[in-house]
């Protein structure tokens, strides 16, 4: 029996191109994202996190599934499905967006990458937006084709991921900049090479396109990156949480809208482009929000992982909200939390109670992100 054999994983689930390498590499524990396998567990945790904020990890992201839009309504329709405004996007830029409902609601928050004129992608969070797309351009009356491309993109992330990135691509790769791409090939494998990521440090990300040389690729990268200290690893929980990225059913839902997260600046209510959920989000921003997302502090005994459920957030006997992504920072040795608290909750100093598996636990509101405000580590 195979290493990957004795997981026991069934064909119901996709597996990525760069599987087998993971299992091969020391991935000990898998979860689901996309509906896709997805690595979790190279040892402990804490350790990754090190690896990440000193060196570099590589990360099979694979679940991160692109939603590939072309045609010749392509800009237009893509303005259609996020409240961003789009119009000065160029060709080789990335944004980070937002897909809202009719409601408001957030159904994804994906990276954007603009290809062409009329191509894009939407590299996705963990929710179904292939559908949505492809349900919405029914209706559209746009000239437009939504479909999956063969796509599966890895993360190398840290510190020292731009001189890895020399080491393979030349040095004429240390110009691009924050949130752009480039198509290049590593020895005949074609890739999209973006500068960006999920790890609130210095980053790329390589999208393979051809699903059948993963094997090739990973392996490719781990050798370029020995001398540097490259380990194999999987996204932090941790610094994710310290730098507030958000994670999709965690920190937002579909009942989650933009400005109970302080993301204003993702959606233009005032541009003449209609988008959908631009009448409910215009209603929204008139009312006001009645909750807020916030960072929390927990005075208790160092948490001994990631929450998996959500904890009551209690201002006296009253539940005011939920903790909805909790961990213990090593580097700031606390332990930290983002939250979705009554907005009169929500003020930076405000003292709560967070109910955790192991009993209630004081916590008082900061300022968010934990580390890096600025965030200068991403954009260096």
């Amino acid at each position: 029996m195979t290493p990957a054999d004795a997981y026991g994983f069934g064909t119901q689930i996709r597996k990525s191109p760069y599987f087998d390498a993971t299992v091969r590499w020391g991935a000990r524990a898998f979860s689901v994202y996309n509906h896709m396998y997805i690595p979790r567990d190279f040892g402990d945790p804490e350790q990754n996190f090190w690896n990440l904020v000193n060196s570099a990890i590589l990360c099979d992201v694979a679940v991160e599934r692109q939603v590939e839009i072309t045609g010749p309504d392509a800009a237009a329709f893509m303005q259609m499905l996020t409240p961003r405004d789009l119009s000065k996007l160029s060709v080789g830029q990335c944004k980070y967006v937002l897909i809202t409902n009719a409601h408001g609601g957030i159904l994804n928050d994906p990276v954007l990458l603009r290809l062409g004129e009329n191509h894009f992608w939407l590299s996705l969070s963990d929710s179904d937006i292939l559908l949505w797309a492809q349900g919405v351009a029914v209706h559209a009356g746009m000239d437009v084709t939504i479909r999956e491309p063969d796509v599966s993109p890895l993360q190398l992330q840290g510190p020292v991921s731009g001189e890895i990135m020399q080491a393979l691509f030349g040095d004429s790769i240390a110009d691009l900049r924050y949130y752009w791409l480039r198509e290049l090939a590593l020895d005949g494998i074609p890739l999209v090479v973006s500068r960006t990521g999920w790890s609130s440090e210095l980053g790329y990300e390589l999208y393979l396109r051809d699903g059948v040389r993963g094997d090739e690729l990973w392996e490719k990268i781990m050798a370029a990156g020995a001398p540097f200290g490259l380990k194999p690893g999987h996204t932090s929980t941790i610094r994710r949480i310290e730098g507030a990225m958000l994670s999709y059913h965690a920190d937002a839902d579909i009942h989650t809208n933009p400005f109970e997260l302080g993301l204003d600046r993702l959606v233009n209510l005032d541009m003449e482009a209609e988008f959908i959920g631009k009448a409910a989000l215009r209603r929204v921003r008139a009312e006001g929000v009645s909750r807020r997302q916030v960072g929390l502090r927990l005075d208790c005994p160092r948490l001994a992982g990631p929450n998996t459920t959500f904890w009551p957030v209690r201002s006296g006997a009253e539940v005011v909200g939920k903790v909805t992504s909790a961990v213990y920072s090593p580097r700031l040795e606390q332990n930290i939390a983002l939250a979705m608290v009554a907005t009169d909750c929500a003020e930076t100093g405000t003292a709560l109670e967070v109910a955790t598996p192991s009993g209630p636990a004081p916590a008082q509101v900061v300022e968010k992100p934990f580390y890096d405000p600025r965030k200068r580590l991403a954009a260096a």
